[in-house]
């Protein structure tokens, strides 16, 4: 049985490129850390689209999403909660770090990526 492939719609898309360019401090400090296979030969994509919403940081291959929250985040708290249970409804796994984390501890995070990318994929993972 085919799958059908999902379209993400071209605003979504623009959107996601436009997040790229104007990526975040603490996005711009974890990407440089992960990005070019850095973290065991995982490729991570970023502003990654996933039907409506635009992950921050995709590994597609182990279905792991990585989002960074600065604190207009405590204020869409339900919000963060839909979209967390439809990407994993998609089958994703889900990371949620503070942006504050990254620059006090960047080396957890990453350890802390590294244990779910080991880990089975049916192990849903959430931090903060």
């Amino acid at each position: 049985m085919v799958e059908a492939i999902t379209r993400i719609k071209p605003t979504i898309r623009t959107n996601a490129r436009a997040l790229r360019t104007g990526m975040t401090l603490a996005e711009q400090r974890l990407w440089h850390a992960i990005r070019g296979k850095q973290l065991q030969g995982h490729r991570f994509r970023r502003q990654h689209p996933i039907g409506p919403y635009i992950a921050d940081f995709a590994c597609v291959e182990a279905l792991l999403l990585i989002e960074l929250d600065g604190g207009q985040h405590q204020d869409r708290i339900e919000y963060d909660l839909e979209r967390t249970k439809f990407l994993q409804s998609q089958g994703w796994r889900v990371m949620r770090f503070w942006n504050n984390k990254v620059f006090e501890n960047l080396d957890g995070i990453l350890s802390s990526i590294v244990g779910t990318l080991t880990a089975s994929p049916a192990a849903q993972s959430f931090s903060k």
